[in-house]
């Protein structure tokens, strides 16, 4: 059955993982990069996309897995459309999941795979996007994300020289999340974390794939996505959530998500 409109829909926030579903025709994304693992499930049609310098094909029942800060698109390789499921899940929740298993972030050097414990992973954590993923629910979906990763992970590619401080790193996540609307300076982080700047900025790169700088503009443009379709306009989004103005924030958006803050609003006022 063809896909018949394009559109995005949004689950409730649950505990820092974003969830959607989307069904596009012809070229949906452009180049963009999160600073989450971005792991889906392709249900109807071909999904394309180019990935590492490779145009990659998924087909049903495929799971997805894109790496913090890699740069991608995304659309359908037919005219039948695309309709696919995507959870976007922060690395530094997955910490405590890969537990002494941990080597540095792990790398799917393919970001195409077959397998079915994964793919039922990702169902049963997508399955229903009109509630939130309850406490015990988000902890065995953490687990089972994590031996995913961990079974398709290239182990040369994740590992890191040293040993990177896990509790420096989530002290500063959480100092990130709570002072996202304002700017925040490197002497703050070396306080909060105890480390000197240029060793923060490795360590956080190793355990999260991405820098403290673009941590914060994550955070910024997690909050302003949930308050879109609030009734707010965008530019008072856009100063509410730390941007300097409009422009500044339709920027980082398109960057991150491959389309305007006005499309997104769009896609989803008509799911």
């Amino acid at each position: 059955m063809p896909v018949t409109s394009d559109s995005i829909r949004i689950a409730p926030a649950s505990g820092g993982i974003a969830r959607i579903e989307a069904q596009f025709h012809g070229d949906a994304f452009e180049p963009h990069r999160h600073d989450t693992y971005a792991l889906g499930l392709t249900l109807r049609g071909v999904q394309t996309f180019s990935y590492r310098g490779i145009v990659r094909y998924s087909q049903p029942g495929n799971v997805i897995v894109l790496h913090p800060d890699e740069v991608h698109d995304g659309g359908a390789a037919t005219d039948e459309g695309l309709r696919y499921r995507m959870m976007y899940l922060p690395p530094e929740m997955l910490i405590d999941a890969l537990g002494d298993r941990r080597a540095g972030l792990p790398f799917v050097a393919s970001p195409v795979v077959a397998d079915r414990a994964f793919a039922e992973s990702l169902a049963d954590a997508m399955q229903d996007l009109d509630g939130e993923i309850g406490d015990l629910h988000l902890h065995d979906i953490l687990s089972r994300m994590a031996d995913g990763l961990l079974r398709h992970a290239d182990s040369a590619k994740g590992k890191v020289g040293g040993k990177t401080d896990s509790a420096a790193i989530r002290r500063v996540c959480d100092y990130l999340q709570a002072q996202s609307e304002r700017q925040v300076t490197s002497g703050e982080l070396e306080k909060i974390s105890g480390l000197d700047r240029f060793t923060l900025a490795r360590h956080f790169r190793a355990s999260l794939g991405t820098s403290p700088h673009r941590y914060l503009v994550m955070r910024r443009l997690e909050r302003a996505r949930g308050m879109i379709g609030s009734g707010r306009s965008l530019v008072e989004i856009a100063l509410e959530t730390g941007f300097a103005d409009q422009a500044h924030f339709t920027r980082h958006f398109k960057k991150t998500h491959g389309m305007t803050p006005g499309r997104w609003a769009n896609l989803s006022n008509s799911s």
